[in-house]
């Protein structure tokens, strides 16, 4: 076996019943969320055989397990009304993300308030993974928007890694690279995996999506593969060269996760 076609793929899906979603998909590997992503509201494991049961079941099926972290978690801002609250939502994904064996938990780059120094945003990275016990690796992903993101470029993820460099707990700290987010933040994606390794050494999940808008437009408009605007030979590239673990997060039901993993065989 090749070793672009040992590549896993999977997709994001409703969280009920992951094992279930894995199987239609015919995936090794599938993400999902714990409860309501746009809640303050602690993680729900939603399958039936709770935590456990779901962890025995994904392992005894050989399914990966992903978690997505809520949208609304910011520890990089400098609001405390959204930082703090964040902070602690943060570590009860990471414990439950755990206690299903996932592989990973996923979180969003963050941004500070527009008239904010960056350097803030960097800094308050650096306290969050002091603070939280990390437990399974914690993936920071880059991001779409946003003129004070974290992790839109890459001058922002550098002044992220410098920041948490030598913290207790950095060594847990890994990377997801989203294709649309790159594309639509304004990276070119001809490097885009070797600007990353650079700076982060590693990139331990891609996920895989098209994006509907141009450009460094800053939108996250995820589209089905071959049905937006990136270049599909740059999709492939990037899938090639990062060899990690790839998750789908492109509409549709299973038969359009199907569809688009044989569209990405099928060029990798």
């Amino acid at each position: 076996m090749s070793e672009t076609s040992a590549i896993r793929i999977g997709a994001h899906v409703e969280q009920t019943d992951p094992i279930a979603e894995a199987k239609a998909r015919n995936a090794p590997l599938v993400q999902f969320f714990l409860g309501n992503p746009q809640s303050f509201k602690g993680p729900v494991v939603a399958y039936e055989g709770g935590a456990e049961g779901l962890r025995a079941d994904a392992e005894a099926a050989g399914i990966d397990l992903y978690v997505h972290a809520p949208y609304l978690i910011n520890v990089a801002t400098t609001n405390n009304r959204q930082r703090i609250p964040g902070r602690k939502l943060l570590q009860q994904h990471m414990d439950a993300a755990a206690e299903i064996g996932a592989k990973g938990l996923i979180v969003h780059g963050g941004h500070v308030q527009d008239d904010d120094d960056p350097a803030k945003g960097f800094d308050n990275w650096r306290k969050a993974v002091a603070a939280t016990d990390i437990k399974i690796p914690l993936l920071i992903e880059n991001t779409a928007g946003g003129t004070n993101a974290m992790t839109r470029y890459l001058d922002r993820i550098a002044g992220v890694w410098a920041a948490i460099d030598g913290t207790e707990g950095a060594d847990m700290v890994g990377f997801c690279l989203d294709t649309c987010h790159a594309h639509a933040g304004g990276n070119p994606l001809e490097t885009i995996v070797e600007d990353v390794r650079k700076i982060t050494g590693r990139i331990d999940l891609v996920h895989c999506n098209d994006s509907r808008d141009a450009f460094d437009s800053g939108a996250d408009r995820h589209a089905n593969l071959g049905h937006g605007q990136v270049d599909p030979d740059l999709l492939a590239q990037i899938v090639r060269d990062a060899g990690a673990p790839v998750v789908l997060e492109t509409p549709g039901p299973a038969a359009a996760h199907v569809a688009d993993t044989a569209w990405l065989r099928e060029r990798v």
